[in-house]
């Protein structure tokens, strides 16, 4: 069988068929952000004439990789850094390249703004090309060449280069069979915050009519001038000016080194209010004030920027858990451990670990510290993301437990992903994120088929959000429900 050719705008590209999917691989949508072009705005790709081979994956963003305990996730991270200079780059999945019309879906992975990738085995779009949906997973750039805003250089190049793959996939979706007109973007964790911001971007505004956001909202963002200390301490770590001559002199391979580095530290970046909208979790995200986010995204909503999104948007019931239990803090943390790593972040720890029953015989102060560090880093503002959205806004829950890690792993941050694509076997295993046999291939079914008919013409089995109602539909269930109000809303505000 002849390899299928498809004809971008910058040239034609050479893929591989198997199984009824066409699949091209490292696909450039802007050229490779190095010499002239590191910390600057993308560009697009230098065009070629002979047919691309997009038969195998390509380089990834710089990054460095680390082992996690007890658990292997590369299925949903990736295998770390691939060295190569084109790693602006998108994957593609399509049924059928002389199809019209068909969905297309834009995945943006997650890894804490500092790693991950567009390829990685959880992400395969075999599944969706299977549904008749065009995937197309993108790559973007990281760490200190993607979220630290480095004086001299363009803000955001991480969401830049976003904008500029779905510039791309609107040239580009009809040489997939897709249509450049009803484009969902999705993404989780990192990719998830990253497609919440882009949703009350004016740079965005008719690139894509949908957006799923898996574990994210739009309140992990800081002003530029919070990203001041974080910029010294990076450019004395790596001993030059911090400028963009400064960083641009550093090697790859020592950014990689600092970001990894910085981010073990727990480095902080606190609001006036001493409040940290990454948690400790990540330094690294995005900042607002440019052109890109000239306004946070909840304020920016209140304006009606992205009315014109249909919006899909929630998380899962244990998320802090990825973190706390293969770490042994949720089993092993004290009442003082878990309120200073709390107050590290919230100033009224105290308060929001008694309401999760810090205290009380029947809650040790780990499961205390996980509760509300779920609900505050990713459910609360899920739910009030849905509640300021100006458009069509919908609510999802996943609480599929995955008996991982003794059963401790529960339902964890990244839990859906290889249900959502339809992966299962990609993260069953002894180290495996689903545990070490098949999880329920029907629950995958369902979740599949909620993204793809919501993708397809915005088709959701359950009502509207509204802080009325609070219409919650439990994935795991195939049912919703009103939801009672979280506990950490009497404690924080938008």
């Amino acid at each position: 069988m002849t390899d299928p050719i498809a004809n971008t705008t910058a040239g034609p590209v050479r893929g591989v068929a198997a199984d009824g999917v066409l699949r091209f691989l490292a696909v450039p949508y802007a050229a490779a952000p190095v010499g002239e072009l590191r910390f600057a705005a993308p560009a697009p790709p230098v065009p070629w004439t002979a047919p691309r081979d997009a038969t195998s994956p390509g380089p990834t963003a710089p990054q460095l990789g680390r082992p996690f305990p007890a658990l292997d996730l590369a299925p949903v991270v990736g295998e770390g850094w691939r060295k190569g200079d084109d790693y602006l780059n998108a994957c593609v999945w399509t049924p059928d390249l002389a199809a019209r019309g068909l969905p297309v879906m834009v995945f943006i992975h997650g890894g804490a703004f500092l790693g991950g990738c567009a390829d990685a085995s959880a992400y395969d779009g075999a599944a969706f090309a299977r549904s008749g949906v065009v995937l197309i997973s993108i790559s973007y750039r990281v760490g200190i060449e993607g979220f630290v805003p480095v004086p001299g250089a363009p803000t955001n190049l991480g969401l830049r280069d976003q904008i500029a793959a779905l510039h791309w996939v609107r040239d580009n979706a009809a040489a997939f069979g897709g249509d450049p007109a009803n484009v969902t973007v999705f993404g989780e964790s990192a990719g998830a915050m990253s497609v919440a911001d882009l949703i009350g971007s004016p740079l965005t505004e008719g690139l894509f009519r949908r957006a799923i956001v898996q574990s994210g909202h739009g309140s992990m963002v800081h002003p530029l001038s919070a990203s001041l200390p974080m910029i010294e301490r990076l450019a004395v770590m790596l001993g030059v000016a911090p400028t963009r001559d400064g960083f641009a002199a550093a090697p790859l391979e020592a950014c990689v080194e600092a970001v990894a580095n910085l981010a073990a530290a727990g480095f902080s970046t606190p609001d006036a209010e001493g409040r940290d909208p990454g948690h400790g979790l990540s330094p690294f995200r995005p900042v607002w004030g440019d052109d890109v986010l000239p306004l946070l995204p909840l304020d920016a909503a209140a304006t009606g920027a992205g009315k014109q999104v249909d919006l899909l948007i929630g998380a899962n019931l244990d998320e802090l858990n990825l973190y706390f239990v293969p770490t042994g803090v949720r089993q092993g943390a004290d009442a003082a451990m878990a309120t200073a790593m709390l107050q590290a972040s919230e100033p009224a720890a105290g308060a929001i670990l008694a309401d999760y029953g810090l205290g009380d015989a029947s809650t040790t102060p780990g499961d205390a510290l996980t509760r509300a560090m779920t609900d505050l880093v990713f459910r609360l503002p899920a739910r009030r993301f849905a509640a300021a959205h100006p458009g069509r806004s919908h609510v999802y829950e996943y609480g599929w437990r995955s008996p991982a890690l003794e059963g401790q792993l529960g339902a964890c941050h990244g839990l859906e992903l290889p249900f959502v694509f339809d992966t299962l076997a990609s993260a069953v295993g002894p180290s495996g994120l689903l545990g070490p046999t098949a999880p329920p291939k029907d629950l995958a079914d369902r979740i599949h088929r909620v993204w793809v008919d919501f993708a397809r013409d915005g088709t959701l089995p359950w009502p509207e959000y509204d802080l009325e109602t609070r219409q919650i539909y439990r994935l795991e269930t195939g049912h919703a429900d009103r939801e009672d109000a979280i506990a950490a809303e009497r404690h924080t505000s938008p």
